[in-house]
């Protein structure tokens, strides 16, 4: 009940968090829009480009939005799961920029910054549905706390362990931002759906659920894709 205050309990607050709120649901309708665009497009086109860019930006007036909104409450909770949420994004969109990283190339301060700052407000998200929140918020916040620090740890791993595989950026791409999208899933499923289900944690996690399993076998197809195939046929004599 107190994670849909942030949404239902709006009639008494002051002008500019309406303003706010507005900006944040329209932010997201365009997120929804952009990221099936930028799915169906031709991977690398200026179409995919165009609507990824729209998309990343989105996300990211909703995840600045939702912090706002959700620290003048105060939910801490949505605020951590704001960050998590937007590094998947940020990770996302910043490793085109590291597609050098197996000839040496080194990462900047601001990939340094996001990646640490994530890894602790998720633990932090971790550690408050232990010993803070409720039961229908605990299991959310854990397994959102989890999935954030594995995203943060596995991108400063990969910063100070350069990836041997070519195509690690394409993964790395495509996999954090189907996880940005499972996450406006989830806040979608939570205000919408989520007041007709009175006291479940489960409807926080559905999204994930399904999502899990469809980054996996997205992920593997294109490893299969781009896994070189052995020449059939050529003489070893010749």
């Amino acid at each position: 009940m107190r994670a849909k205050a942030m949404y239902c309990e709006c009639m008494q607050d002051p002008l500019w968090i309406k303003s706010l709120l507005g900006v944040h649901i329209a932010a997201g309708a365009t997120a929804f829009l952009m990221a099936p665009l930028a799915l169906a497009a031709a991977k690398g086109g200026k179409a995919h480009r165009r609507w990824g860019k729209i998309y990343f930006w989105s996300m990211a007036v909703v995840a600045s939005t939702a912090l706002v909104l959700a620290l003048y409450r105060p939910i801490f909770f949505l605020a951590l799961v704001a960050v998590f949420s937007f590094y998947a994004a940020f990770s996302a969109y910043r490793v085109l920029f590291h597609k050098n990283l197996p000839n040496g190339q080194k990462v900047a301060w601001p990939d340094w910054g996001a990646a640490v700052f994530t890894f602790a407000s998720s633990f932090s998200l971790v550690l408050l549905g232990m010993v803070r929140l409720g039961h229908n918020l605990r299991i959310p916040a854990i397994v959102f706390g989890f999935l954030g620090m594995w995203l943060a740890a596995k991108s400063m791993w990969r910063f100070l362990h350069p990836p041997k595989e070519k195509m690690f950026w394409w993964y790395e791409h495509l996999g954090n931002m189907l996880v940005s999208y499972i996450a406006a899933w989830t806040a979608f499923t939570v205000t919408t759906i989520g007041r007709f289900v009175h006291g479940g944690w489960l409807i926080w996690v559905i999204p994930t659920i399904i999502g899990s399993p469809a980054i996996a076998l997205t992920t593997a197809y294109y490893k299969k894709k781009f896994t070189p195939r052995p020449k059939v046929g050529v003489s070893s004599n010749a």
